[in-house]
């Protein structure tokens, strides 16, 4: 109640207000009752494709005849990589193939290695540092999953798709049903129902091509973030303030 009522009183002084995504303004405006904006996330496109070109080397993740899964992002309760993990678990049962990548930093690192060694893991599931440009290794996987719990609206979503790769998310608030088109863009799954995760996961395995579509619709939807245009309403947004 102190936490809602504090920042209720700090953003009644702003001269306005600015969400990244359609989900997150009617969050705002259901519970503070107040006019926002939407502005989403200007994505820079070409530069995500230039970086994406870089070379890596890393033997876990080329590996040939494995199914590469990639996972970015804090490595914290919210973004629950946990449940990625119990699906891989599932997969590895179903004799798939499979190398899952996750990238990030956090104090739930301990926790996840653990649940890695623990579980037997170790040549199927491998954790990287936070890297600058990550791109290179979305474009060298299959799909990208994730697995988080909440979000506001996620650019690594964004990123996945402007290098056409196949999402599977959970249908957290807020962000990404919303760049996914309700499922039209991708795959969305309940936050932590990991049984549904693997079971998408296997389904694409056995046929890629039935995701073609999901991933043109997703790639066809990315006006909505186009840098120039977003950077455009920021900017008239400053004018008329000042």
């Amino acid at each position: 109640f102190i936490k809602k009522a504090l920042y209720k009183f700090i953003i009644s002084k702003a001269d306005i207000v600015i969400t990244n995504s359609l989900e997150f303004k009617k969050e705002m405006q259901k519970n503070f009752k107040i006019k926002v904006k939407c502005i989403y996330n200007p994505l820079n496109i070409n530069e995500i494709k230039k970086k994406s070109k870089y070379k890596i080397k890393d033997k876990f993740f080329n590996k040939k005849k494995s199914l590469k899964i990639l996972n970015i992002g804090r490595l914290t309760k919210q973004k629950d990589q946990i449940t990625i993990l119990k699906a891989i678990q599932n997969l590895i049962q179903k004799k798939i193939r499979v190398r899952l990548l996750i990238i990030g930093r956090g104090e739930e690192k301990g926790n996840l290695l653990k649940y890695i060694f623990e579980n037997k893991l170790t040549k199927f599931v491998k954790l990287k540092n936070f890297l600058e440009n990550p791109y290179p290794y979305i474009k060298k996987s299959d799909l990208f999953v994730l697995s988080s719990k909440y979000e506001g609206l996620p650019n690594v979503l964004l990123e996945s798709v402007v290098l056409k790769k196949l999402i599977v998310s959970t249908d957290c608030p807020t962000g990404p049903s919303e760049i996914l088109d309700k499922g039209k863009g991708g795959y969305l799954f309940d936050i932590g129902d990991h049984k549904n995760l693997s079971e998408i996961i296997f389904k694409y395995y056995k046929n890629k091509s039935i995701s073609y579509p999901k991933i043109d619709h997703a790639y066809k939807r990315l006006y909505r973030f186009d840098f120039n245009k977003n950077m455009k309403n920021y900017l008239d947004v400053i004018k008329k303030i000042n």
